[in-house]
Formats: structure tokens, sequence, C-alpha cells
């Protein structure tokens, strides 16, 4: 989901504590990446189809230290408040989601 007015969904590894020797040699951080990328992104095209602004909650493709993917959720606490209520009023009476 890149595109011109979307800077902030950079193509770039968000490694939180890069700097501080995270990076293991031999370690495919890339491949983690890119899987958490599409993941990111199909949550992103949702969140926009539900009416979410996404300079107020996003997710954001990371990996950890292994190089497994990650998905983080940022946003405003206004906007994941509303999508915890969504997601609450779409669960089933197991708690599962529909």
């Amino acid at each position: 989901m890149t595109g011109s007015g979307e800077s902030w969904l950079s193509d770039g590894l968000d490694m939180p504590g890069a700097d501080s020797g995270l990076w293991v040699s031999g370690v495919d951080y890339i491949a983690g990446w890119r899987e958490s990328r599409e993941a990111a992104d199909r949550l992103n095209r949702s969140f926009l189809s539900a009416g979410f602004d996404l300079s107020a909650v996003r997710a954001v493709a990371s990996t950890n230290e292994e190089g497994r993917g990650v998905v983080r959720l940022t946003g405003w606490p206004a906007a994941v408040d509303r999508l915890a209520r969504l997601l609450e009023s779409h669960a089933d009476g197991d708690g599962d989601a529909a």
C-alpha cells in the first residue's frame, strides 16, 4: 500500500532496536518482513474499507530478532478503541471472530 502521499508506509524495515545490535548475521530478515508487509497491507486495506483513516490507526510490517515477520498495530487511542468495539461487535458467542 504505497504511493504518493503515503510516505509513512515506507518500504524500509521497521526494526525496533536495530541500532542496539539486534541484527544477527545470517538471519533472513527480509523474508520475514515481506510476509509481514503483505499481511499489514491487507489489514490496512480492511481498515480503509471500515472507514478508518490510516493516520489514526494502521498496521506496520516489522520483524523480530529471529527474522520472523511481525505486524504491529499503531494508532491513536480513540481509533484503537473504535477498532476494539468493532471487533467485539463482530465476535460470536464463543469470543471467536465471525
